[in-house]
C-alpha cells in the first residue's frame, strides 16, 4: 500500500482506502467471534451489559485515540455503536444457550 504522502492520484488514495476498510471489517468480524464466544462465560443480563466494562473499554479507546492523533469523540461515537450492537448480539446468544 502506498503512504498518504506518496499517494499521486485519487485512485491510489481510494486502492488504499478500501484496503484499510476491509482490513477494518476483518477485524470487527473477528471481535464478533470473541463476544459470541464470551456469552458463554456469562451467567446474567448484567454480566453481558457491563456498564463498567464498556466504560472503561471506550474510555482506553479514547486514550489510544488521542496518542494516535485522531478524534477521541470519533472513536468513542464508533466503540459505542459497535459496543451497544454486540451486547444487543450477545444478549440475544446468551438468552438462547
Amino acid at each position: 500500500m502506498i503512504e498518504p504522502e506518496n499517494c499521486t492520484n485519487m485512485n491510489d488514495i481510494r486502492v488504499a482506502i478500501d484496503q484499510i476498510d476491509k482490513e477494518i471489517v476483518e477485524k470487527i468480524a473477528l471481535r464478533a467471534k470473541y463476544v459470541s464466544a464470551a456469552a458463554k462465560y456469562k451467567n446474567n443480563e448484567t454480566e453481558v451489559r457491563d456498564s463498567k466494562r464498556v466504560e472503561k473499554v471506550i474510555e482506553s479507546k479514547k486514550a489510544l485515540a488521542q496518542e494516535l492523533g485522531i478524534s477521541p469523540e470519533l472513536i468513542a461515537r464508533i466503540y459505542e455503536v459497535m459496543i451497544n450492537f454486540f451486547i444487543n448480539e450477545e444478549m440475544d446468544e446468551w438468552k438462547n444457550s
